[in-house]
């Protein structure tokens, strides 16, 4: 890594909704250099470097980052949608592992630095919330290519540094809409919806995760860490307090169980992750629920 007080950051999966939040940060900081890229062909967000590149293209991502010699290389892009997971098994593969597989051995020649992020998926969700000193036991596709990823990196020995994290939600401009967002538009539409009561989780402020990756920079520290929010609740609980603050109908959210969805992909039920080694470790601290949605409330016009 050179040793020049401006470090220079690429962002993989820049056009994403958590990418498009680290960009934003890192681009306001006047100490680091920023280059994005992601699958499409322009980038969400205006004046900045950016590249399209698919990262299963081995020579197109090497290229990338060895031309651009970044001193740290955040890993946001995946294929995350878990039930077509289970069909497109090898489309995931090729992103969740090889395209990992990819960016760690092009870091590796350059003596970077990865921050890739996991998911609470690696585990089976039978005894959570997890630590991450627990026994992963993925039950689903997407939550073995997820490990997988994690496994390359260390086979691979670049430097890294590996979060997972669980139900992320935040300000993102572009792109789908996150839980938060889809609660909120459709009880202000009047259409009743459908939450399960039996999955549990720490949903997660990305905007959270984001100054966790500022401060693993800043510290130079490697490990494995999780990062979730300070409440475990089910989901339905979780929409009550979007419902509650927001000042939407409740009547519309009904309760149910994960069974009767019938989706392809198994879910983890008991989940959630404690995230203990990273307040000890380097100060990690979740933002109160309430306040996430004040903040998105303010910077979306909700």
């Amino acid at each position: 890594m050179s040793n020049s007080p401006i470090k220079k950051v690429l962002i993989i999966g820049s056009n994403g909704m958590f990418g498009q939040r680290l960009t934003y940060h890192f681009l306001s900081n006047s100490l680091f250099q920023v280059f994005c890229t992601s699958n499409e062909d322009v980038s969400f967000i205006e004046n900045v470097k950016y590249k399209q590149v698919d990262i299963t293209n081995k020579d197109d991502i090497t290229s990338l980052i060895c031309n651009y010699s970044p001193d740290y290389i955040i890993n946001t892009a995946a294929y995350t949608n878990v039930d077509k997971s289970e069909i497109e098994k090898e489309l995931a593969w090729k992103i969740n592992v090889t395209g990992v597989k990819y960016i760690a051995n092009a870091a590796k020649e350059i003596n970077a630095f990865v921050i890739h992020i996991s998911s609470d998926c690696v585990f089976d969700g039978v005894n959570g919330p997890y630590t991450e000193n627990d026994k992963t036991n993925p039950i689903g596709y997407y939550g073995l290519t997820k490990l997988e990823g994690e496994n390359i990196l260390h086979s691979v020995e670049v430097k890294h540094t590996i979060i997972r994290t669980n139900v992320l939600y935040g300000p993102a401009k572009f792109g789908r809409p996150d839980f938060v967002k889809w609660v909120y538009n459709k009880l202000k539409n009047n259409e009743s919806i459908n939450i399960v009561t039996d999955q549990i989780n720490n949903p997660t402020y990305i905007d959270d995760i984001v100054k966790a990756i500022n401060k693993i920079i800043d510290l130079n520290i490697e490990g494995l860490f999780n990062i979730g929010g300070n409440e475990f609740l089910n989901r339905f609980d979780f929409t009550l307090r979007i419902a509650d603050y927001f000042n939407l109908n409740k009547n519309l959210i009904n309760p149910i169980l994960t069974e009767q969805l019938n989706q392809i992909a198994k879910r983890p039920l008991s989940s959630g992750l404690i995230t203990t080694k990273a307040e000890e470790t380097f100060g990690y601290k979740a933002t109160n629920i309430e306040e996430t949605f004040r903040l998105m409330q303010k910077e979306l016009n909700l």
